[in-house]
């Protein structure tokens, strides 16, 4: 592993700060910045060990913000188990592939991703799937499996939470409310993140020192976002537009710096 400076350190954990800041006060999003931050403002010069660290850093965190989600209620664990099940086998898959993708194409594809989630975070989120058909189980199972193995793929490939898909994915797949699919959604961000990680240490790439930085950070930033967050109300739309603006700058970024990857 790569050592870092003390002055690194502290970025680590700014950066963490940042990451969990971002979810606490917007919900959604702060964990496509995590890969970027590290590369570039921290300056860890290893692609695959980046993904590899921030995906155990965000899965942690994933955790944590699950339980306040459970003790309200929020949390609907049929859905949440069945869904992880199918999406963390899928995940391991995605993160062997991803491995296996020269780091800096990696990197290309995935400030394209970026691009995409910093169009979503623009979109007004409705409050209910628009789906008003109850399913019967043995269905709503197949739906269950069917969307969350394909979100596990994506975010194992890429080492993110996928927070963005999981939470359209399990309305999609049972009808539940969005505040629901929220709480529903972090079991899922923490389980496909914690098997790309462990997918990633498996082969020797995961910094457990600056995971553990991250993990420090984001838990100081998400509690300061989540308490800022209480006193925005409809300012919080104004803030989703502001923070896909520097999703989307940070992804032009990382394909200028990657482009040369393709030999374009």
């Amino acid at each position: 592993m790569v050592h870092l400076s003390l002055l690194q350190d502290v970025l680590a954990v700014i950066s963490g700060s940042a990451v969990g800041f971002s979810l606490g006060l917007i919900g959604g999003g702060g964990s496509i910045l995590a890969v970027p931050l590290l590369l570039y403002f921290v300056g860890y010069p290893d692609p695959h060990v980046v993904i590899g660290t921030t995906a155990l850093a965000v899965s942690v965190n994933s955790y944590l913000n699950l339980i306040p989600h459970a003790r309200a209620g929020n949390v609907r664990w049929r859905a949440a188990i069945v869904f992880a099940i199918a999406g963390a086998i899928a995940a391991l898959g995605g993160s062997i592939l991803g491995k296996a993708v020269n780091g800096h194409k990696l990197l290309f594809l995935f400030a394209i991703l970026m691009l995409v989630v910093a169009f979503l975070m623009t979109r007004p989120r409705a409050e209910h799937s628009g789906d008003a058909v109850h399913r019967p189980l043995a269905v709503e199972t197949i739906w269950l499996i069917a969307v969350g193995a394909s979100a596990g793929l994506l975010s194992g490939f890429f080492g993110i939470g996928g927070g963005f898909l999981i939470v359209p994915g399990l309305m999609l797949a049972t009808g539940m409310p969005i505040l629901a699919a929220i709480g529903t959604s972090l079991f899922s961000v923490g389980s496909f993140g914690m098997t790309t990680a462990l997918s990633y240490a498996w082969s020797g790439l995961l910094d457990w020192h600056v995971a553990g930085l991250y993990v420090l950070g984001g838990v100081i930033g998400g509690w300061i976002g989540a308490r800022l967050a209480t006193h925005l109300g409809k300012n919080k739309k104004a803030l989703n537009w502001i923070f896909a603006v520097i999703v989307a700058l940070t992804a032009v970024y990382m394909l200028y710096r990657n482009l040369a990857a393709f030999h374009l």
